[in-house]
Formats: C-alpha cells, sequence, structure tokens
C-alpha cells in the first residue's frame, strides 16, 4: 500500500544514496577522516529520519485509520506497534 508520504520517503532515501556514494568517493580520494566522519553523520540523519516519516506515517494511516474504520483490531493495533517501537 503507497501512502502520500511514500514519494517523499523515496526523495530522502535517494539524496542520502547519492550522498553516500560521494561519501566512498571521498574515501577512496583519502579524505580526512573527520570530514569523513561528518558526512557519515549527515547520510545516517537523513535515512534516520526517513525512518521516522515512515514509521509515524504507518502509526496514523495503517493503525489509526484501521482501529478507526474497523480494518484493526485495538489488540492488532498494539501488537504491531510493538513490533515497530523497536525499531524508534
Amino acid at each position: 500500500m503507497e501512502h502520500a508520504s511514500h514519494p517523499d520517503i523515496v526523495k530522502r532515501l535517494r539524496r542520502a544514496h547519492g550522498h553516500l556514494a560521494g561519501v566512498i568517493a571521498m574515501i577512496e580520494e583519502g579524505r580526512p577522516c573527520v570530514d569523513l566522519a561528518q558526512q557519515l553523520h549527515a547520510v545516517e540523519g537523513a535515512i534516520t529520519n526517513a525512518k521516522r516519516v515512515l514509521i509515524q506515517d504507518h502509526m496514523e494511516h495503517c493503525l489509526g485509520d484501521g482501529v478507526d474504520h474497523g480494518g484493526k483490531t485495538a489488540r492488532d493495533a498494539l501488537a504491531e506497534f510493538k513490533t515497530l517501537a523497536k525499531y524508534l
């Protein structure tokens, strides 16, 4: 199921992918480790933000709307939330 947030998440991940390719090139060029660590931190942040948006969207639409519209029981939604919580 595609959500409204998925195109934005794909854009974020494509940017992170390009940024990571840049970091790999920096390593191959022998750039200073401090610069590499800084750039890897930026890539990590971009991926973390994409994951956050995905999980928040899932909780709102799949869990919340699923319970509101009768597609999920509260117990099923809670079990799914517990599964998601380990990725937060």
